[in-house]
């Protein structure tokens, strides 16, 4: 998306500015296309999860790594999820939604619509017992 926005301001820009030679707005839009992709594969590369005996761990980020611990206790509910470019694509994601006011949910995405609709039952039969262990 980015780089038809810069496509498209660099194509406006050398029809403004006769100065501006015709290959400016294709190499601009290049040079956006492949960053994009290039971030999109260091994301892909550095996400990771586990279900551990006591939360869900995970892992993300490029620029600044970012290590969350969802216990499950804290679970309120989870969905699987699979958006338009999702299904174009054959995966999906899950989500859980915790208990709590900052980042009350996480999303683990490029996961196959079995492999989320799997790990959202487990998350929920972990959830469930959990529940019954914080009772007081």
């Amino acid at each position: 998306m980015a780089a038809a926005v810069v496509g498209i301001v660099s194509l406006a820009a050398s029809r403004l500015l006769p100065v501006v030679p015709w290959w400016v707005p294709v190499a601009a839009s290049l040079a956006v296309l492949v960053f994009g992709v290039g971030v999109a594969l260091a994301r892909y590369r550095v996400w990771r999860y586990e279900v551990r005996d006591d939360a869900l761990y995970l892992e993300r980020g490029v620029f600044t790594r970012v290590r969350t611990v969802v216990p499950f206790v804290r679970i309120q509910h989870v969905d699987s999820s699979r958006g338009p470019l999702e299904r174009l694509v054959g995966l999906a994601s899950t989500v859980v939604y915790t208990a709590g006011s900052r980042g009350a949910d996480v999303a683990i995405p490029g996961l196959t619509p079995e492999g989320a609709d799997d790990l959202r039952e487990r998350l929920k039969r972990l959830a469930i017992r959990a529940e019954g262990e914080d009772a007081v």
